[in-house]
């Protein structure tokens, strides 16, 4: 709740339960809701849980509306990383790299057609309020295209068979592209990368959980 008041969401209101309150960080984010305005009203239990789709909500819930960013609104820093996620599928899995994203000062996170929605509920969860802040473009192949040729950012892609990602020098700008737990990045999107980065590893270890993978190469190309 504290990172959804800290971020420049626009909140309509909560819902909080009559016990809630007890204790201090509750009695200080509901005199943060009234500071601001936001109107709040007291349900019951049963209301709550109707409310929320977590098996035990935490006593209250906000709402607020879900930004809406554009390409053409997207900061353009001399140098930037972005992330492009080509079908991630699941939402636990989207909910870290974004949050990871957001910790390596990534730029934007763009989602290509067959990633789950980054709205998720699940997805907003497990970004632990990173959703809030990160600015996340849903696109389509040729509007990535496009994007990257109009700014001049090359594309590399996240592959297990590709160089390994420490033997090169990462440009000033650059975008990544990270593919489907299963099937990886796309025929159609491997057409626009310039360069397939790998991760090296014990040959023990036949692969990394696509989040974890993600982040290991954030940090490794970080601008």
């Amino acid at each position: 709740m504290e990172e959804l008041l800290d971020s420049p969401l626009r909140v309509h209101g909560a819902l909080h339960e009559s016990g809630y309150g007890g204790s201090e960080r509750e009695r200080q984010i509901l005199a943060r809701l009234q500071a601001m305005g936001m109107e709040t009203l007291v349900v019951s239990e049963a209301e709550l849980a109707s409310a929320s789709d977590t098996e035990q909500p935490q006593g209250i819930v906000a709402i607020a509306r879900m930004p809406e960013h554009s390409l053409v609104e997207l900061p353009d820093p001399e140098r930037g990383r972005w992330l492009v996620l080509d079908a991630i599928q699941d939402p636990g899995n989207l909910g870290t790299i974004i949050r990871t994203a957001a910790a390596m000062g990534v730029s934007a996170v763009l989602a290509l057609r067959g990633t789950v929605d980054v709205w998720n509920s699940k997805v907003v969860r497990s970004s632990m309020g990173a959703s809030f802040r990160m600015p996340l473009v849903p696109l389509t192949v040729a509007e990535l295209q496009s994007f990257l040729s109009d700014r001049g950012i090359p594309l590399w892609a996240a592959d297990a068979g590709g160089e390994p990602v420490q033997q090169k020098s990462a440009p000033r700008r650059l975008a990544l592209v990270v593919g489907n737990e299963g099937a990886g990045v796309s025929a159609e999107v491997m057409q626009l990368v310039q360069r397939r980065v790998a991760i090296p590893m014990d040959s023990a270890v036949e692969s990394l959980n696509v989040a974890v993978a993600t982040g290991i190469l954030l940090y490794m190309l970080q601008s």
